[in-house]
């Protein structure tokens, strides 16, 4: 068997009633052999303060501390407004900071998310993938998950209902561990 793979998801909702943060637990449940997913909580993040970036809060330690432990990233985003949510992008921007000292450096990571209109989060996607050149990440570019009408897709107590979204959740899981596995021997 290749090398386990430790991956670290996010969702970029606080909503508890969340489809991503229920894609999320759902990804957890659907992770294949060979992989392992975390998840970390950004409700406790505070807002991005430069004045505090070298000495950041605890919340923001060990969210970074969470990332370099982590082969892989996993990125659950709703879209609001057309882009990223401004709690994903304040956790991206506190680990990226003191500029130099960017926990994402190098990282690879998969996007998904969910939303109840029919682009099921494309526009937050392709911004993330913005942010991810000058962050130096390796952002996985297939399959893309977007499930779209997700409250079609998700019960009333937030569980994954339909299968072929399940599919593609397991084969972003799959592509994302072997994309990991490519770059580390890459940079071997």
């Amino acid at each position: 068997m290749a090398d386990e793979v430790k991956m670290l998801g996010m969702a970029g909702s606080l909503r508890r009633q969340s489809y991503n943060r229920a894609a999320l637990r759902a990804a957890v449940k659907l992770v294949p052999s060979g992989i392992t997913l975390k998840t970390f909580d950004l409700d406790g993040i505070p807002p991005f303060n430069q004045d505090h970036e070298r000495e950041p809060p605890n919340p923001v330690r060990e969210f970074k501390a969470a990332i370099v432990q982590a082969d892989a990233i996993l990125i659950v985003t709703p879209e609001y407004n057309y882009s990223v949510p401004g709690v994903l992008k304040n956790a991206i921007d506190w680990a990226s900071r003191p500029y130099g000292a960017s926990a994402w450096n190098g990282k690879p990571v998969g996007i998904m998310g969910a939303s109840v209109g029919m682009l099921g989060t494309a526009r937050a996607q392709y911004h993330l993938r913005q942010m991810f050149v000058f962050l130096n990440m390796f952002p996985l570019n297939q399959p893309e998950v977007m499930i779209a009408n997700a409250d079609e897709k998700f019960d009333v107590d937030g569980n994954l209902k339909d299968e072929k979204t399940a599919q593609k959740i397991r084969e972003l899981l799959e592509a994302l561990a072997d994309w990991t596995r490519k770059l580390k021997k890459a940079h071997a």
